[in-house]
């Protein structure tokens, strides 16, 4: 069984044997055909055959230029698009970064602000509280201004609040007030809760609770800035407060051994905090919401003593 296959494809010499002479004469008469038909397509011109050869080898080189016509146009198309879109989006992107407004520049419409913005109007509600010696969660310590307030914990944001002067109006009354405490919950956002005198202004304190709409100011002040140093800070560790600043304060920076600035975080008890000491009792650069920067000095770390400096943010 298993040499079968191989007898299969042979051939029989038998049968190769017996019809010799019938095979030679065969073959002889086959090769004559042959040669007449040469003879004939010779005498025709020989466009068969030569047409037949390039018929053949193009289909050849069809099969592989039509295999790579799609892998070659379907990508090619596909990475066209990408690279016009890869390209579109950085452009854009580019001009809008650098087209925006750099904390260097004062900025007229208050770039650096967070939740309150020069020029926009509030809608909210009022309501009173009894502020006792005057301090609160802006660390501003005990005062005998009564016009004051405190912003509700959206709005004062991280204490970027704290200072900011405030205009409320309310059945065509209106006062302003500077904002030195936070009204947590439940005080909602747009909310200011009013020292009872400035309350007082708008309407009796017995209505409890009013509409008011409210916006920044920048007002006219005599006052110029001052710097304290928190309670513990030396060289090593130190807290920083900027106070009596016109406008809301965007950034404190203290100048570092090489004589680059760095950004000091805001607590919510409105203290700038180097933690490592980094710049205490160096160079300060205060910006306010507009762009302004302002630097100070030669003061010392004293803690707890406020310290004039002279200078003060631009009247918007």
């Amino acid at each position: 069984m298993p040499s079968a296959p191989h007898r299969r494809h042979r051939a029989r010499p038998e049968r190769r044997t017996a019809r010799a002479s019938v095979v030679s004469v065969t073959a002889l008469a086959a090769v004559a055909l042959v040669v007449s038909l040469v003879v004939a397509f010779r005498s025709d011109g020989g466009s068969g055959e030569p047409a037949a050869a390039p018929a053949v080898s193009a289909k050849a080189s069809a099969s592989p230029s039509v295999s790579a016509e799609p892998s070659s146009a379907s990508p090619s198309p596909t990475a066209g698009r990408k690279k016009e879109s890869a390209s579109a989006t950085p452009t854009p992107s580019a001009p809008s970064t650098s087209a925006r407004p750099t904390p260097r520049a004062p900025a007229a419409t208050g770039s650096l602000a967070g939740r309150i913005r020069p020029g926009a109007t509030y809608r909210g509600v009022a309501t009173s509280y009894d502020i006792g010696d005057g301090d609160g969660a802006c660390s501003f310590g005990p005062s005998s201004d009564v016009m004051t307030a405190a912003m509700n914990t959206a709005d004062y944001e991280t204490s970027k609040a704290c200072g900011a002067y405030v205009q409320v109006r309310s059945g065509g009354k209106s006062i302003t007030v500077r904002i030195t405490n936070e009204c947590p919950a439940p005080c909602v956002a747009g909310q200011l809760d009013l020292s009872r005198e400035a309350f007082a202004k708008l309407a009796p304190l017995s209505a409890g609770r009013i509409t008011v709409d409210w916006s920044l100011l920048s007002p006219a002040i005599s006052d110029t800035v001052s710097i304290r140093y928190k309670t513990g800070s030396s060289r090593y560790w130190c807290g920083i407060q900027a106070l009596g600043h016109r406008n809301p304060l965007a950034r404190l920076e203290v100048r570092t051994g090489d004589g680059s600035w760095l950004s000091l975080p805001r607590a919510e008890y409105n203290y700038f905090l180097s933690e490592q000491g980094t710049g205490c009792g160096g160079a300060i650069r205060l910006t306010d919401i507009y762009g302004e920067r302002l630097t100070v000095e030669g003061l010392a770390v004293r803690a707890e003593a406020v310290q004039g400096t002279g200078v003060q943010f631009a009247r918007r």
